[in-house]
């Protein structure tokens, strides 16, 4: 069967980098499946895929001569003018490939990049991926405007290869300038609803992990967010929050924020560049660290999850841990134990687990949920009142000696504005 025909622009070769002796801990968990993936979620139509396994990165080309001489005469017999290496180039390592291999060159970063771009919707998205775009792109003018003259030296001799390269850094600096101050404005914004958030008591949970970990699935779960879920990397960029979906009314103040997902080796830039959409996770309650309990390089994905919490400065937030997808799981397979978090087991795909799941979620943030019967006199009107709203009163009724009784479920920490009410003391643990 032939393969549909694609963009000549779309048609790549991949070469996936394994660095045996720079990176051991890396190449013991190395995995050129998802870089493949990534290249997929582009919208990439890979022609072939090569795997370089060296000791040592050629300062001129990356690859070895051996290796970049296969890549080009497999780039030539195919007519591939793209090819895409799963690593971070520096701009003449870039420059001096395309020369040799007469095609496009994307790294890693560059290869992300595009994926972001293409994902992002809302405007400080956009911002963003433009900031990271234009900041990788400043290092690499240069090849854009090799066939002008470039400077001779001298007065009166400047050529105009030399011209356009200064102009150009001069735009790019100018507009990089006015992303900052836009950004500072949105995250300014943001400070603010932060602010307006905590003033109303609500509870910030944000949802991190690794790509395609099922964050949104899960997301959509708990708040019927209705965002799309797909099963590819990075099928969510921008930073969505909503109201929690819960039975218990008392906890309608907590608000759950799906964030961009993480992958291995993620480039300093981008996180630099989307440090505005992370600081959500900064000022979060809790962190709910979804994990794809069937992925066999689970324990890989955590780790690279935690470094990444680690650069952000956000480790210390609290911190409950999902292992989901368990409804793919075989009977011999091993989940992962830690004894730092909290730990359960679910399936956003057919909700296992998710009642266990809120009820951690509601001990982590508010303590254990308290229950029983309750008699309000007339003077506690307002407090019988308060609960209502709430939601906090599940019943009423009234008992054999004519006492109006009400059932109240609370939570420890709404419960201290009314640590002075000698008929609170006798609610217990509710049994959920």
């Amino acid at each position: 069967m032939e393969k549909t025909s694609a963009p000549a622009d779309h048609r790549a070769i991949i070469v996936s980098v394994d660095l045996i002796t720079f990176n051991k801990k890396y190449s013991e968990n190395f995995n050129s499946d998802e870089f493949i993936d990534l290249a997929k979620s582009a919208g990439l139509q890979v022609e072939d895929h090569i795997l370089s396994n060296q000791s040592f990165v050629s300062a001129s080309h990356f690859l070895t001569k051996g290796k970049v001489e296969e890549l080009r005469i497999l780039s030539s017999e195919k007519d591939i003018k793209l090819v895409v290496l799963d690593c971070e180039l520096s701009p003449s390592q870039e420059r001096n490939l395309e020369k040799l291999l007469c095609a496009r060159v994307l790294d890693r970063t560059g290869l992300i990049l595009d994926i972001f771009a293409a994902r992002a919707h809302s405007d400080i998205g956009k911002l963003q991926v433009e900031l990271a775009q234009l900041s990788f792109l400043s290092t690499r003018l240069v090849r854009g405007w090799s066939h002008l003259e470039r400077q001779k030296g001298g007065i009166g001799l400047r050529g105009p290869g030399e011209t356009q390269l200064e102009t150009d850094r001069r735009l790019i600096g100018n507009r990089i300038k006015q992303l900052k101050k836009r950004l500072d404005k949105q995250h300014n914004q943001k400070n603010l609803n932060r602010y307006s958030r905590k003033k109303g008591n609500n509870k910030l949970v944000a949802l991190v992990g690794y790509t395609n970990a099922g964050k949104t699935s899960l997301f959509n779960r708990l708040t019927k967010g209705g965002l799309e879920a797909e099963d590819k990397l990075f099928a969510t960029l921008d930073t969505t929050t909503r109201r929690a979906n819960f039975k218990f009314k008392a906890l309608d103040t907590v608000l759950f924020s799906d964030t961009v997902g993480f992958i291995s080796n993620l480039p300093t830039k981008l996180i630099e560049s989307f440090k505005a959409t992370l600081d959500d996770l900064a000022s979060a309650d809790l962190l709910i660290h979804v994990i794809d309990a069937a992925d066999p390089d689970k324990d890989y994905k955590i780790e690279q999850v935690n470094l990444i919490l680690e650069d952000l400065g956000v480790s210390e937030v609290p911190q409950i841990r999902a292992l989901n997808k368990i409804d793919l799981l075989q009977g011999t397979q091993i989940m992962p134990a830690n004894n730092q978090y909290p730990e359960t087991k679910i399936s956003s795909e057919t909700k296992e687990g998710l009642d266990e799941l809120k009820i951690i979620i509601s001990e982590s943030l508010f303590g254990d949920l308290l229950t029983g019967w309750i008699n309000f006199s007339p003077m506690q009107a307002n407090i019988r009142s308060k609960l209502f709203d709430t939601g906090c009163i599940l019943e009423e009724k009234i008992d054999s000696s004519g006492q109006n009784l009400s059932l109240v479920e609370i939570t420890q920490t709404m419960l201290k504005k009314f640590e002075n009410i000698e008929s609170f003391k006798e609610l217990k643990p509710s049994p959920h």
